[in-house]
């Protein structure tokens, strides 16, 4: 057992190689932190690794992981053995680079006197523009002596300059500062815009960042704050790492040979089907694995949408199914699910769930489709809830969606109009809409309450014409009805 900063204690219980350790050598497991939700742990299964509630740990019993931290740290500072201490990884950052590239360090070398920083009236140091590239090779700066030679700051006598260059993070660590105020001529940039704009709200990257990028640019603005240049305390709001795309199991990139060139899937399948596709094969912080078949997948969608516009609305209108139906119907159903998707896409968009709002808006749309094959609903609800599929996939797939649009012949581009908003009022009671499998494979939706009991399930969906298609003359040896979700029936 053991003390330290990050851990209340490490035992068999609660770290897994310790656990596996334990198991194999048929060690006593004692559990000594449960979940702090109250709710049972198997430690049989493994070890429990979370924080929580400690339980069985004497005075400490009681106190959460974060508490006992604490408390553990006082007790040993009462008795002169330790304490509380947080550790840096944080080594010397070597800036220079033997490149041409880069920022010139501004520093000349003098026989009389010594190492001389350039004079502020003569920063920025330039990169020479007269290079001799050799084939692909641009020479390090070392190798251009009209550059290396000038004159000292100080004394004014011959001098030599520093020809390694600054890492190019060094650069990229404030470049955003410098975004609020690009055309800023007295400074790096304006410190009062500096204070406006910043932080940034959201920050995008790769994990790899999370390392590097984003620990130089918060050094950097928060030496910039203590030297008074700005009140600036963190450079950006929120972070999301997004995954990579992974092809033939391994991470995509040159050097593997294994990319994908994106021009030619533009050319074959247009740019908004790649971009749905890339957003809804994985959540934006997984890895995404790349599969042809799934861009094609997501184009015969994208396909099925349009031919239905094009046919709904070249359609003359059918003077039966425009005979809106009452409310408590199949209409009625259809309007709560186009509100209930524009919530959820809403909401996902909002938090970065471009895969579970893609897959929404394909629920809604099919239930539309099917509808209207059948049809159980009359124009209007039909044309809402298809010009709420164009707006809810705008994000995703813009250029489609403005198509859709101005095929619909509504005014105006969607580019210029506020997001579409819904009506919870519209889906709070209404009827919804849920599959009937049989056999593992979806036969047709019924209607019901979102209340409805199983009886009440079992009867609507037993007398539908087309589940009756497939039990008939069939025993049913299973039926299952899993509430606001779907039936299940195995014959």
């Amino acid at each position: 057992m053991s003390y330290g900063t990050g851990a209340v204690m490490s035992v068999p219980a609660h770290d897994q190689r310790d656990w596996e350790f334990a198991k194999e050598y048929i060690l006593p497991i004692k559990q000594v932190i449960f979940p702090g939700d109250g709710s049972t742990f198997d430690i049989e299964k493994e070890a429990f690794t979370e924080k929580g509630t400690l339980g069985d740990s004497g005075w400490l019993s009681g106190f959460t992981s974060q508490e006992a931290f604490g408390k553990i740290a006082e007790y040993l500072r009462e008795k002169s053995a330790g304490g509380a201490k947080t550790n840096y990884r944080l080594r010397d950052w070597g800036i220079s680079r033997q490149r041409y590239w880069g920022a010139p360090i501004p520093i000349v070398y003098c026989e009389r006197c010594g190492e001389v920083p350039v004079s502020d009236s003569d920063l920025p140091v330039e990169l020479p523009l007269e290079i001799d590239i050799d084939g692909e090779r641009i020479p390090a700066l070392s190798a251009i002596e009209s550059f290396i030679a000038t004159s000292c700051p100080t004394c004014e006598g011959p001098a030599r300059r520093e020809t390694d260059t600054m890492d190019t993070f060094v650069e990229s660590s404030w470049y955003f500062l410098r975004y609020a105020s690009p055309d800023f001529k007295d400074g790096m940039f304006e410190p009062g815009k500096a204070s406006y704009w910043l932080p940034v709200n959201q920050y995008i990257g790769g994990i790899e960042h999370a390392i590097l990028h984003l620990l130089y640019s918060r050094f950097f603005t928060k030496v910039l704050r203590d030297i008074g240049v700005f009140e600036l305390d963190e450079p950006f709001a929120n972070l999301l790492t997004q995954g990579m795309v992974v092809k033939d199991g391994a991470k995509m990139s040159k050097s593997l040979g294994n990319t994908v060139d994106p021009d030619d899937m533009i050319v074959r399948y247009g740019a908004d089907t790649v971009r749905m596709f890339m957003l809804f094969a994985a959540p934006v912080e997984k890895d995404l694995e790349w599969s042809e078949q799934g861009v094609n997948g997501m184009f015969r969608f994208l396909g099925r949408v349009w031919r239905f516009a094009v046919g709904f609305f070249a359609e003359p209108k059918d003077e039966e199914q425009g005979l809106e139906l009452q409310a408590g119907g199949k209409a009625a159903a259809l309007t709560a699910a186009t509100n209930r998707t524009i919530k959820k896409v809403t909401e996902d968009i909002e938090s970065f769930k471009f895969n579970t709002a893609i897959s929404a808006i394909m629920e809604l749309f099919n239930e539309l489709s099917t509808l209207w094959k059948e049809k159980s609903v009359g124009r209007e609800h039909a044309r809402e809830t298809l010009l709420a599929v164009a707006r809810l996939i705008y994000p995703m797939a813009p250029h489609f969606a403005e198509e859709l649009w101005e095929l619909s012949g509504e005014s105006g581009n969607l580019v210029n109009k506020e997001w579409i908003k819904w009506d919870e009022g519209a889906f709070e009671s209404a009827e919804i809409t849920i599959p009937v499998r049989v056999n593992s494979r979806v036969r047709n939706q019924i209607s019901l309450s979102p209340d409805a009991d199983e009886e009440t399930a079992r009867e609507i969906a037993l007398s539908d014409s087309r589940v009756k298609e497939y039990i008939a003359g069939r025993e049913i040896k299973n039926f299952v009805y899993v509430p606001k979700r779907l039936v299940d029936i195995r014959v």
